[in-house]
């Protein structure tokens, strides 16, 4: 028949869930984003004032005229916490995530706003309402671009303090254009932490692919 319609008519459907996140999600999220940034920043400021002799103090002005950053904080040796596991060691990162990009300050404030902003547009977007690992996995996301956003702005550089497998070096002499000979050279942080996972668990989840979404009922838009 001329108006019969073949599968191949159809509209393609919406990748998109049904279900938009709703009052109840997007609290959840403001709780997973100011526990992450307020730990991160904690962390930070209790490993600056104990993990050296003295409280190391960073001023902004001081990071921005510094030849040699690694200069501002006074020498100390690695407090070991699990041996061959993890160190803490104050550092000074001018860059991003392992240092990445360094003197880069402006380039690296705007594109946090961004990915935080991006963030958002995806929980908006491409979660649903019950989708509360992404939701948490989001929340680190943001986590982390502030705790890291807030260093920038207020000392030009971030604080690092946590060298997970200190001096362990690849078997058999290998070594990476990266790393070298060590398998994690790099020190950081809670918020580097939480973008990891943040972003590992993201990855999954847009692998995976938004569940089918079933219509709300009258009220779910609330929930």
């Amino acid at each position: 028949m001329a108006g019969a319609k073949t599968a191949r008519d159809k509209p393609a459907a919406d990748p998109r869930p049904v279900q938009k996140p709703g009052r109840t999600a997007w609290i959840f999220l403001l709780i997973v984003v100011a526990i992450g940034t307020a730990i991160d920043l904690a962390s930070k400021t209790i490993a600056f004032n104990t993990l050296a002799d003295t409280p190391v103090a960073i001023n902004r002005g001081d990071v921005i005229d510094a030849t040699e950053l690694q200069a501002l904080i006074p020498k100390h040796e690695p407090t070991t916490i699990i041996p061959g596991v993890l160190d803490l060691q104050l550092v000074l990162n001018p860059g991003a995530v392992f240092g990445i990009g360094a003197g880069k300050r402006v380039f690296f404030i705007v594109a946090t706003t961004l990915a935080i902003g991006f963030a958002l547009f995806m929980f908006a977007r491409w979660t649903g309402r019950r989708d509360r690992l992404a939701h948490a996995a989001i929340g680190l996301v943001i986590a982390g671009g502030l705790g890291n956003l807030y260093d920038r702005v207020r000392f030009a550089c971030v604080r690092d303090f946590l060298h997970p497998l200190p001096s362990v070096k690849y078997p058999f002499n290998i070594s990476t254009p990266w790393s070298g000979r060590e398998i994690w050279p790099y020190v950081s942080n809670l918020a580097d932490l939480w973008l990891i996972i943040g972003v590992a668990v993201l990855v999954v989840f847009l692998w995976r692919g938004p569940r089918d979404g079933v219509p709300a009922r009258e009220g779910d838009a609330e929930s």
